[in-house]
């Protein structure tokens, strides 16, 4: 008889309930434990998942426990679901400019967001097998659904079923942090945990927060239809990123029908009939906002309540999460945490390269610290899915200086690149930023339609100690977008072909004429 909560994920059709069969199953039996675990790991996110299947690949014995959804957020809330929101916007932002390719769309053409979103969960509910519960127990891990708590210096709780560990690994992820406006519960809002339940289209959407989700979102809404308007407290959405690559993005935002309140603060919402009003302080005054949902966006709160850390000396904050030193050992040397719970750098792939730090860590320890890995070498790159995209890794130019480094920065526009004017994607522009006097690659930035996958070519070369005279020798295929990469370096080399190699090059060429 199953002990673990039952989980419904709402619309409850039939591709919801696939997904539930996979990542949580309702009729999971939990496996009775025997013997100690060489590793047990809470939480079945994106860390948890890949330290658990490493460690069983490798022939530990593992358990793995989730209360809720195998998966975590980048599966059902995050991510995956998000991307095939996005996706079909853009087919729906490419019908709307048919025209310019020569196709000519008739007024009486449908457009179906219950369909869209059908699509979206559909496609998530097949992806969900690659985290399943079966797929797991396949794989040779012990999974466990229900809630895990420690209760003593090598044990944890599970329903009625006491795990004995020689090692643990945290990784419960975070959630979307709930905001500190005056009325928003007793109204009612949406953030990435509930958008993607939705199955009509809201006519009118605020969106409270310019960071990657909100802008990433917003785009896809006023793609729909939805008039959307965006608070922001800075000056321009994507306040992390250079000034000049947001504003590229802003400006495809604002012609897609989105709108911006900058330099606003929400005070307080409240409910007129099936009406939500938001009310914001704005260049010394106050002015409000009626609309018919609510989307926030404003950070991420770490899942450390409830899993007994007190009790085995594990330290923490409702901020941060768990502390962590470089090894991602926490305060207990026996247990170990991965992912968005103790980490600024809240993404899938880097979710994913700490879980294979914990396991080289807490598997495989050498003496005197000899061959453990660090976070201090991860290279992390990200990118926001908006349209343009737009990819980072390393250092921004400022951040550069700060850290007393002489940097070149070479800045290359796409709309000189041929396959972005053919392909009509021809604003953006490709950045580096090199140590001066070397070739060494600090940072690059890309604004583009595939920027996410060209950051890739200098990701790469950082993480390898290689430099840009790599991509200056390296052919690339023509015509294709990714030749930003090398028009870019190609500046930095022209910079550098100083005027005594020229000299010397003309002595050269008048003595062997």
């Amino acid at each position: 008889m199953t002990t673990h909560e039952i989980v419904t994920v709402l619309p409850n059709d039939e591709h919801n309930r696939r997904l539930v069969n996979n990542v949580h199953p309702p009729a999971w039996m939990n496996p009775q434990p025997t013997g100690r675990y060489n590793l047990v790991v809470l939480g079945a996110g994106t860390a948890g998942l890949v330290a658990a299947a490493i460690a069983s690949a490798l022939g530990a014995k593992v358990a793995l426990i989730e209360k809720h959804l195998m998966g975590g957020d980048c599966l059902n809330v995050g991510c995956v679901p998000s991307k095939g929101v996005i996706r079909a916007s853009r087919a729906w932002a490419e019908v709307g400019h048919a025209e310019e390719f020569g196709l000519h769309i008739p007024d009486s053409v449908k457009y179906d967001f219950a369909a869209a979103m059908a699509r979206m969960r559909k496609l998530r509910a097949r992806i969900s097998h690659t985290d399943s519960a079966h797929r797991y127990k396949s794989l040779g891990v012990d999974v466990y659904i229900g809630e895990g708590r420690f209760t003593g210096p090598d044990t944890i709780q599970v329903g009625d079923k006491t795990l004995v560990f020689k090692k643990a690994a945290i990784c419960t992820g975070a959630r979307a942090a709930a905001p500190r406006i005056p009325g928003t519960v007793e109204v009612g809002y949406l953030t990435n945990e509930t958008l993607f339940t939705l199955t009509e289209l809201p006519p009118r959407l605020a969106v409270i927060g310019a960071g990657p989700i909100g802008c990433e979102m917003a785009q896809a809404f006023a793609r729909f239809g939805s008039r959307v308007c965006l608070f922001e407290m800075t000056g321009h959405i994507l306040p992390r990123e250079d000034t000049d690559a947001a504003e590229v993005v802003q400006e495809q935002m604002n012609k897609d029908g989105v709108c911006f309140v900058f330099h606003s603060k929400v005070q307080r919402i409240e409910r007129r009939g099936n009406e939500k009003v938001v009310h914001y302080a704005m260049n010394g005054g106050m002015k409000e906002l009626v609309v018919d949902e609510i989307l926030v966006g404003i950070g991420r709160a770490p899942n450390v309540e409830g899993l007994g850390l007190e009790t085995v000396g594990v330290e923490y904050d409702l901020k941060d999460g768990i502390k962590v030193n470089k090894r991602l050992r926490t305060t207990n040397p026996r247990i170990y945490a991965a992912g968005d719970i103790c980490f600024p750098f809240k993404f899938t792939h880097t979710a994913d390269a700490m879980a294979q730090i914990v396991i080289q860590n807490a598997l495989f320890p050498h003496p005197f610290g000899l061959g453990y890995a660090s976070t201090d070498s991860l290279i992390i790159p990200w990118c926001t899915y908006t349209e343009p995209e737009i990819a980072h890794v390393g250092l921004y130019e400022a951040s550069a200086k700060a850290k007393g480094l002489d940097v070149e920065t070479y800045t290359y526009k796409l709309d000189e690149v041929d396959r972005a004017i053919l392909d009509g994607q021809e604003t953006g522009f490709a950045r580096v930023h090199i140590q001066k006097g070397t070739d060494k690659i600090l940072g690059a930035t890309i604004v583009a339609a595939h920027a996410g996958d060209m950051i890739n070519e200098f990701s790469v070369l950082m993480k390898a100690g290689a430099g840009v005279k790599i991509i200056a020798g390296t052919i690339h295929p023509y015509p294709t977008q990714a030749e930003v990469n090398k028009k870019v370096v190609n500046l930095w080399r022209k910079a550098h072909f100083t005027q005594r190699t020229k000299n010397i090059l003309s002595k050269w060429f008048s003595w062997t004429r």
